[in-house]
């Protein structure tokens, strides 16, 4: 099974923006690195009038769309798909960090910005290994400098390393 690790955070606190910086550094470590990003909304994928558009509405249950250099599949679900089935549709990686899903009992780093005036998860959840802020914290785990995304991406490929040395 893949390593998961979820990005957690309040709406604004910068999980995307972290992620988008994290993500080059993560591979340019040689890691392959998938992102289940989570919605609470319900998302419209496909574009009224698109041929896979027409291929569901008419009673398709996936369409898959290939390019020479992309796929995509869209499919109907009767219900919001468990972790386990969310991570079977990857395909093979290294790590597969979770944006969103808070809640989850999957180690998790969090994004936290005091700022927000939202409370931290971290004095709460066990599952909260690691918190990336942009103010210094009196934290019982890891803090990171939000804002030094080479010292975030360090602490999950160490992370990592260390799962695989365990197993």
């Amino acid at each position: 099974m893949q390593a998961v690790l979820g990005i957690c955070g309040y709406s604004g606190s910068g999980k995307t923006t972290l992620l988008e910086k994290i993500l080059p550094l993560l591979r340019s470590a040689g890691l392959k690195v998938a992102v289940i990003k989570h919605s609470h909304h319900d998302v419209q994928l496909d574009e009224p009038g698109k041929d896979s558009f027409r291929h569901r509405q008419a009673g398709a249950c996936e369409v898959m769309i290939v390019s020479p250099r992309r796929v995509g599949v869209y499919a109907e679900t009767e219900r919001e798909l468990t972790l386990d089935e969310q991570l079977a549709r990857l395909s093979p990686c290294d790590l597969v960090l979770l944006e969103g899903q808070k809640t989850l009992p999957v180690p998790k780093l969090e994004v936290y910005r005091p700022a927000l005036g939202r409370p931290a998860r971290y004095l709460e959840d066990a599952n909260i290994i690691a918190v990336a802020s942009d103010a210094a914290l009196d934290a019982a785990v890891t803090v990171l400098d939000l804002n030094d995304a080479a010292a975030v991406a360090a602490f999950i490929a160490d992370w990592l390393a260390s799962r695989r040395s365990a197993t």
